[in-house]
């Protein structure tokens, strides 16, 4: 199985997925709008931002209406930036979990417009259910989460993404940022199978041609790193 067969450039209507048709937000998160001015104008400016410095989105096959999107390597603040960008104009806008506090006044609105779901990291706050809950609940939930979670180099995938997708039942997705090639984009969704070190082999070789912003930060090899089971290394 391969998860990216072919490349092409998209363009938003591309995909069999119109933009916006499922909603910046993504189920219950705010459409276009229903968003205050300032979450308009960061999305806006972001997309301008990532068209400008001339990348490009990719993708394979539809998108599902649920799934992970597996954002890696994360070397970099400009990550986040940039797949903001490119996940607008692909027409899709993913959610992603923050620590609660960060949906507190002033900026709760702000959160909730750019689809974060906010978490429980203290003593007890179980985030995996809390995710799987999530799915549940909603018929649309894209899910974005970085497995590195730090744009330091670290020694393993922290391992929370791939329990979420299997308790879910959702399907993960890879997604890239290329700075050698200026080019982000989706993998072909493939539903994880219970065995960690086949699926990690098959995203590792997705990622052995992807060039980071900082390539010094990223692993060298997921499947090196992962010397524990994935149930007890989340």
């Amino acid at each position: 199985m391969t998860l990216w067969p072919h490349f092409r450039e998209t363009t938003p209507l591309v995909l069999g997925l119109q933009t916006g048709a499922m909603g910046y937000g993504q189920g219950e998160g705010m459409s276009g709008t229903d968003k205050m001015r300032l979450s308009q104008v960061m999305e806006w400016a972001l997309l301008r931002l990532y068209r400008a410095q001339g990348w490009q989105a990719v993708s394979h096959g539809p998108i599902p209406k649920k799934a992970i999107i597996i954002a890696a390597p994360h070397t970099s603040n400009w990550d986040f930036l940039y797949f903001v960008g490119l996940t607008r104009d692909l027409g899709i806008a993913p959610s992603f979990m923050a620590k609660r506090e960060l949906f507190r006044w002033p900026l709760g609105r702000f959160m909730r417009d750019m689809g974060g779901v906010q978490i429980n990291r203290e003593a007890g706050g179980n985030y995996v259910q809390a995710m799987i809950d999530e799915f549940a609940r909603r018929d649309e939930f894209l899910l974005t989460i970085a497995p590195e979670g730090t744009r330091r180099s670290v020694a393993q995938w922290r391992t929370g993404f791939y329990h979420i997708a299997m308790g879910a039942g959702v399907p993960l997705i890879v997604g890239m940022m290329d700075y050698a090639k200026k080019m982000g984009g989706l993998a072909q969704a493939f539903m994880p199978t219970g065995d960690y070190a086949a699926d990690m082999m098959l995203i590792e070789d997705y990622y052995r041609n992807t060039t980071p912003r900082h390539p010094a930060k990223a692993m060298q090899s997921i499947l090196a790193a992962s010397d524990k089971p994935y149930r007890r290394a989340a």
